[in-house]
């Protein structure tokens, strides 16, 4: 099993709860990112931006421990599968949906790898908010990113749900410990920091979607 999972995000929890998972089923692993410039950059002491310029992929290579790729060079023949991590970063880099919600555009090469992976019919993985991008560039795919009303406090970010139906896609609700497969489309996704839910929560679900994506590959 060779598989491609992204690390464009601001949330360095994440990818090492992606990873593992990964490592642990995968004959292959392989990191990509963006070779483009941060939309910002956050001094996350004071919580503002700051005037600092910084690249996604170098910034990415920080957590990949220098073992990655230009995105640009993914080529989706080479792979069985594609999982993206998610975190802010993907809704400020990977597209604008930070600042365009539901009209945001998505960056030109995030949107062929998944074009790529989904005319071959191969599976993709997506958690926390980058489930946002499926529902972008696949009209009428399943996902989810939790729960469509904030229930308890727990799910901050509710309305994101309302923005995918707005976008002619279904989101099906889940707990933060469990993952959605849309079998047509071969798009499993699952909320993450979606939720505000103790990390073992979260890392139960990011691992149910890397099983039910491997499942699929």
């Amino acid at each position: 099993m060779q598989l491609s999972p992204f690390v464009p995000n601001q949330n360095m929890f994440l990818p090492f709860f992606v990873f593992p998972s990964c490592y642990q089923s995968c004959r292959k692993v392989k990191i990509f990112a963006p070779n483009i410039e941060q939309r910002d950059v956050v001094n996350h002491l004071k919580g503002s931006p700051t005037e600092e310029k910084r690249n996604v992929l170098v910034e990415s290579a920080r957590l990949a421990r220098g073992n990655i790729q230009d995105l640009a060079e993914l080529k989706a023949s080479e792979f069985d599968a594609v999982i993206f991590p998610g975190g802010f970063g993907v809704a400020k880099n990977l597209c604008s949906w930070a600042v365009d919600g539901k009209n945001c555009t998505v960056n030109e090469h995030v949107n062929s790898t998944l074009q790529a992976f989904h005319s071959a019919k191969k599976p993709i993985g997506l958690c926390c908010i980058s489930p946002v991008l499926a529902a972008k560039v696949f009209p009428g795919c399943e996902v989810t990113v939790g729960q469509d009303k904030n229930i308890d406090g727990r799910f901050p970010d509710a309305e994101t749900a309302s923005a995918i139906a707005e976008l002619g896609c279904k989101h099906i609700c889940k707990n933060v410990n469990e993952s959605h497969v849309d079998n047509a489309n071969k798009i499993v996704t699952t909320c993450a920091f979606m939720c505000k839910a103790p990390l073992h929560e979260i890392f139960d679900g990011i691992g149910t979607m890397v099983q039910e994506v491997l499942k699929l590959a």
